[in-house]
């Protein structure tokens, strides 16, 4: 655990309560002079800790800050599956965690960040990742002899392992929009990219990233315009310790899934799928097709009733629902 972690640690632990840096320097075998710099740090990226003089620093009751220790406290049967590596910057996190794959790091290597600034989504599009009031992490997968098309599985696996963990912390009902966005009252709150590399002789997976955004909080500037109408939060208001118990549930929760340790996560995926019985225009590639989504296969493709009467499967599109 780094310095900056166990400084971290203490203060989530003692919220509320003043430390003077020769208290932590004592506690945390550190200097003061490493204690001074480290708070001075965290302070600077955000940390909500106040320094008072004569009596020392303290983090703010009902802080929210990310914790390696903390997500390993709520984790209960995977505590071992997941290197979690907690960083306050990126650029994508899926781009660290491929870098790390192609390295040879082993399956569970999970990198989650404060903040992108070139976060990623579908179709090449970008994601908002503001600092300190989302939840972006990716995680690598080495999936064995699995073909290209096992990438769904692993989208909706995510999916339903989101919305379990978001439904845990908040008691709030999400819904999905096929095949990787999560929504609460109608606005999204969460979305899903899964990226692989392939052996070219047998085209199975070398390994594949499955990378999830989470708007936890509104941004402090709000949502930009370009998606402000559309885009949502799962809170309202600061919720103490709500990253590192989301962080957790869904580790958990897609772990149990991706393992078969718990079955039919179609199942959690279907119930609550909100284009089933809509009328949609789906885009894949350059090609455009309206009609009824009938349901969710078990490979979790999209089965559209065609205008014409056929039936067709897609295992990936942009949808949008028409309301003519």
């Amino acid at each position: 655990m780094t310095t900056k972690e166990r400084v971290i640690d203490l203060f989530r632990s003692n919220s509320g309560s003043f430390y003077s840096g020769e208290e932590i320097a004592a506690k945390l075998g550190l200097s003061r002079t490493a204690v001074w710099k480290t708070v001075k740090r965290l302070r600077e990226e955000g940390y909500p800790i106040l320094g008072v003089t004569k009596k020392g620093y303290c983090m703010e009751k009902g802080s929210d800050i990310l914790s390696e220790s903390a997500v390993r406290q709520y984790l209960d049967g995977c505590k071992d599956i997941y290197e979690i590596n907690i960083i306050d910057t990126a650029g994508s996190t899926n781009d660290i965690v491929k870098t790390k794959a192609e390295d040879g790091v082993p399956e569970g290597f999970t990198v989650i960040s404060n903040e992108q600034t070139s976060g990623k989504g579908r179709f090449g599009r970008s994601f908002f990742s503001p600092h300190n009031t989302g939840i972006y992490m990716s995680i690598l997968l080495r999936p064995e002899n699995k073909p290209l098309s096992y990438g769904n599985n692993i989208t909706t696996i995510a999916a339903a392992a989101a919305c379990e963990a978001i439904e845990s912390i908040s008691g709030k009902k999400t819904d999905i929009k096929w095949v990787n966005d999560i929504y609460i009252e109608g606005k999204k709150v969460c979305g899903i990219l899964t990226e692989g590399a392939f052996d070219l002789e047998s085209g199975m997976f070398k390994y594949a990233v499955v990378g999830i955004g989470i708007n936890l909080y509104v941004p402090y500037s709000g949502f930009p315009e370009s998606i402000a109408g559309r885009a949502g939060a799962v809170f309202e208001r600061i919720e103490d310790d709500s990253k590192n118990r989301l962080v957790a549930s869904f580790l958990e929760s897609f772990y149990n899934y991706y393992s078969g340790r718990k079955s039919e996560h179609i199942k959690t995926y279907r119930s609550r799928c909100f284009v089933i019985g809509k009328n949609i225009e789906i885009i894949n590639g350059n090609v455009k097709t309206r009609g009824v989504v009938k349901d969710i296969d078990d490979e979790c493709r999209l089965m559209v009733k065609t205008e014409s009467g056929d039936i067709i499967t897609f295992s990936s599109g942009e949808i949008k629902e028409i309301t003519e």
